[in-house]
């Protein structure tokens, strides 16, 4: 049968389910080791990655499932879900592209003022640092540099964390936008894929039957 034909379509399509769902499960598998190495420290970090990782297996088993069977009801949302979560991620793609030193910082510091105590502390152990920028509220900064029990301290001479987190922060925007893109690109591919598929007749079942 040619590459257009049923059983290709099905092909494909539960293959690529099949490397989401492995995606999925390294997402957790990564989140879980992270966690028990205590390489992060806060449980909404831990929780948003897990969360993310549950997200995709549930939508590749949804449309593995779909896949399988031929499932009208199930394909089509599938195709629905995969397609917003296809605008959403190319969104977050692009806006990691696009960023510049200026909106960094900024957003460093947004997300280091969401941060708990403790989860500062994990940071400031794990890059051996402290505080997060000389030119952020000097209360804060002198409180961040108070509590900091990171090694360095003890030395006398310790580099802020933000300037340590920017000295690779282009260099991981470009890696998480370029990955993100390609990413992107296979979730419409797996859209076209289902809407192909769905549309096509099953050769197994009664040629005059309507989908």
């Amino acid at each position: 049968m040619v590459c257009g034909g049923f059983t290709c379509s099905k092909n494909a399509l539960c293959s690529l389910n099949v490397v989401y769902m492995l995606v999925g499960l390294l997402l957790i598998g990564v989140a879980a080791w992270g966690k028990g190495f205590g390489i992060v420290s806060s449980i909404h970090i831990i929780g948003g990655v897990i969360a993310v990782g549950v997200f995709l297996l549930l939508i590749s088993i949804v449309g593995l499932i779909g896949a399988l069977n031929h499932h009208q009801v199930m394909l089509f949302f599938y195709m629905v879900i995969l397609f917003l979560v296809f605008l959403f991620q190319f969104g977050v793609s692009c806006s990691c592209l696009a960023i510049n030193k200026g909106q960094q910082v900024k957003l460093l510091s947004a997300t280091w003022a969401l941060m708990s105590n403790d989860t500062r502390l994990g940071v400031e152990n794990k890059l051996n640092c402290c505080g997060l920028l000389n030119n952020q509220s000097k209360e804060q900064f002198n409180e961040d540099v108070t509590l900091c029990n990171a090694p360095c301290k003890h030395d006398g001479i310790c580099f802020t964390c933000g300037d340590l987190m920017l000295q690779h922060a282009a260099e991981a925007l470009k890696i998480l936008g370029a990955v993100g893109l390609f990413f992107s690109f296979t979730e419409i591919l797996g859209v076209w894929l289902a809407a192909r598929y769905r549309n096509q007749k099953d050769p197994r079942a009664n040629p005059s039957a309507f989908l």
